[in-house]
C-alpha cells in the first residue's frame, strides 16, 4: 500500500491525537464525577455526565486519526526502508 498523506502530516496527527484523548480522557473523567470546578459556576454545564460523553464520543474519534495518522507513519518507514525517493 501506498500512503495517502505525508510523512509529516502522519506524524503531526498521531501526536495531536494522542494527547487530544489525554487531555479529553481527563476533563471527561472530571465532568462525569461533576468536579466542582467545572460544573460549580453559573455559567458552567449543569450536566456533567451528558458532557463526559460528549467528551467520550471526540474521544473515540481522536482514537480513530490517531489508528489512521498512525498507520500512515509506518506506511512511510517501510516505504523509506525499501529505498524509495521520498519527494
Amino acid at each position: 500500500m501506498k500512503p495517502i498523506v505525508g510523512a509529516m502530516q502522519a506524524w503531526s496527527c498521531t501526536v495531536i491525537s494522542a494527547f487530544a484523548i489525554i487531555i479529553l480522557g481527563t476533563l471527561g473523567l472530571l465532568f462525569n464525577k461533576n468536579h466542582p470546578e467545572l460544573v460549580g459556576g453559573v455559567e458552567d454545564p449543569q450536566d456533567g455526565k451528558a458532557v463526559a460523553a460528549t467528551a467520550g464520543t471526540a474521544i473515540v474519534i481522536y482514537a480513530a486519526f490517531l489508528v489512521f495518522c498512525g498507520f500512515q507513519g509506518w506506511l512511510h518507514m517501510r516505504e523509506s526502508r525499501k529505498g524509495a525517493i521520498a519527494l
